[in-house]
């Protein structure tokens, strides 16, 4: 008797077992499709698209705090990382509006990132509380119209510096000459000096209203095609009076034929500060070398100097405005210290760059590199000249440099 009953007992209770597992197993799986609907409340499509129509930095927080929406740049900017915003200061301000209810504006200043000496990032920020607990918060990145207001900043102070000289001087010098009226000797003199102080505050107007023109944020290059040759040639041309004037044989040589897209007179302009920077660390009796090459879809063009070069601690800095290598050379010469930083702008507003290469002793050698135009097809131009030499000069010794040194 108990033999017979015992099976059906483990059958029983196996078939309970079973069927509880299959209770608990249903129960899981609708536990977890219950799941999202809770901690990943929905964001209808009319909000998702205003959010998206928005130009600030949008991002819409649930009741916990959590991310319920972002835009990208949300992202990229370091303000939401792992779905909750990243800095203090912006959990702050959410804590302080989901307190009283008001809506927050405050302009903040943060790291792009957690790496110690990381860029800071500038907002103006908006923070408003939305029904069920909900907060949204708008960001305007600021970060360049603060750094650009902080190189105006910067600029009109050393503008406002560099024309305390000419301007003292000439005043000191029209004070002298009234004070020797009775002297026609003295008065000549210190006429000739008031001169070329004027001369050189003329300049030095000039060249700020050019570099503020490059530097504008609205500015606006208009590109056409452009021969390199005529814009060397023209830049030369410019230069040459002077060059006579001191005994200074100017060559031209390389690839002719070459064009680029840009703007004809700011390439001129570029050419010839270039050119007048080598005049004027050159000495008398030597030679400065324009050599022009195609390279990578880049024209080159190579403006070399015999002059005394530059050491490797001033290399970084000469495209700084108003960076002098030898002040005293400059004030005997009338630099304003702006021309190379013009040839900067006018390189990255065509999209290239300006390079250096000197040593002390072994002159200098700056190379504008600009895009070329569209190929077509006719292959490169002849040389420039098949007379002249290659754009080289001789060094110390009567040795040749190559104008395009590795750099």
């Amino acid at each position: 008797m108990e033999g017979s009953w015992l099976p059906l007992v483990v059958g029983l209770v196996g078939l309970l077992v079973g069927a509880a597992a299959g209770l608990a197993f249903r129960w899981s799986e609708r536990s977890h499709a219950r799941e999202p609907e809770v901690s990943a409340p929905a964001v209808s499509d009319d909000v998702a698209a205003l959010l998206s129509a928005l130009r600030s930095t949008s991002v819409l927080l649930g009741s916990g705090g959590e991310v319920l929406r972002a835009t990208p740049d949300a992202y990229t900017t370091g303000l939401v990382r792992n779905g909750r915003l990243t800095h203090t200061t912006l959990n702050d301000l959410v804590t302080a509006v989901r307190a009283d209810g008001q809506i927050r504006d405050e302009h903040l200043d943060v790291p792009r990132s957690a790496v110690p000496g990381a860029d800071r990032l500038s907002f103006e920020v908006r923070v408003a509380p939305l029904a069920g607990g909900r907060v949204l918060l708008l960001a305007d990145d600021q970060t360049a119209q603060r750094r650009l207001e902080e190189v105006r900043r910067d600029f009109v102070a050393n503008v406002s510096h560099e024309l305390k000289t000419p301007v003292g001087a000439i005043a000191l010098l029209a004070e002298t000459a009234a004070d020797a009226a009775e002297d026609p000797e003295l008065v000549r003199r210190f006429a000739a000096k008031m001169q070329r102080e004027a001369v050189r505050l003329s300049a030095l107007v000039k060249e700020i209203i050019e570099l503020s023109r490059l530097q504008a944020p609205d500015n606006e290059v208009d590109f056409v095609d452009v021969s390199v040759d005529t814009v060397v040639a023209e830049a030369v041309d410019r230069i040459r009076v002077e060059a006579e004037s001191r005994d200074i044989t100017v060559v031209v040589g390389g690839t002719g034929g070459l064009r680029v897209f840009g703007d004809h007179s700011l390439l001129v302009t570029a050419v010839r500060n270039l050119l007048d920077n080598a005049l004027r660390y050159s000495e008398n009796g030597t030679r400065v070398s324009v050599g022009v090459r195609p390279r990578d879809g880049i024209a080159e063009i190579a403006v070399v100097d015999q002059g005394p070069g530059i050491s490797s601690e001033n290399i970084g800095r000469v495209f700084e405005r108003f960076f002098r290598v030898d002040p005293a050379r400059s004030r005997e010469t009338g630099g304003t210290g702006l021309g190379l930083s013009i040839v900067k702008h006018v390189a990255q507003n065509h999209g290239g760059e300006v390079t250096l290469w000197s040593a002390p002793g072994r002159g200098s050698t700056f190379t504008l590199r600009i895009p070329q135009a569209e190929d077509h097809g006719d292959g490169p131009g002849p040389s420039r000249d098949e007379q002249a030499p290659p754009a080289s000069a001789a060094g110390a010794g009567g040795e040749s440099r190559d104008p395009h040194p590795a750099r």
